[in-house]
């Protein structure tokens, strides 16, 4: 499967901003979808993920309550929807496929994901 990230740009504090990971091929609900995020300096890290099933969503806890995760399978699109936006979530932001899990499976581990977008620069000023 390949991965195409879209929606990242610069934006005020407080502000909103929706990524979008379109993917091609056919079988797009056989993987479970995450995005990661890799600020300057600092080591790429899990911003939140949902399963196969889709009911099944993580997210990390400097971004709970603000971004929310989810897909269309239909239209082979996961999104991520980032509202009270904040400096520190200054990254670039990327999205991963892993098609080694259950139906109701997740993965935090971004070792476990196999297939990677080309990564979309959120900038978010004080």
């Amino acid at each position: 499967v390949q991965l195409q990230a879209s929606g990242g740009g610069l934006v005020q504090a407080g502000g909103s901003l929706r990524l979008s990971c379109a993917a091609s091929g056919r079988t797009f609900s056989s993987y479970a979808i995450s995005w990661f995020r890799q600020a300057p300096g600092k080591e790429r890290e899990f911003v939140a993920g949902i399963s196969r099933s889709g009911d099944i969503i993580y997210y990390t806890d400097s971004v709970k309550g603000r971004f929310t995760i989810s897909r269309d399978n239909a239209k082979n699109t996961v999104y991520l929807q980032m509202n009270s936006l904040k400096p520190e979530d200054t990254a670039v932001y990327y999205c991963a496929a892993n098609s080694n899990v259950y139906y109701r499976e997740l993965s935090r581990d971004l070792r476990t994901y196999e297939y990677w977008g080309q990564g979309t620069l959120v900038t978010v000023s004080s």
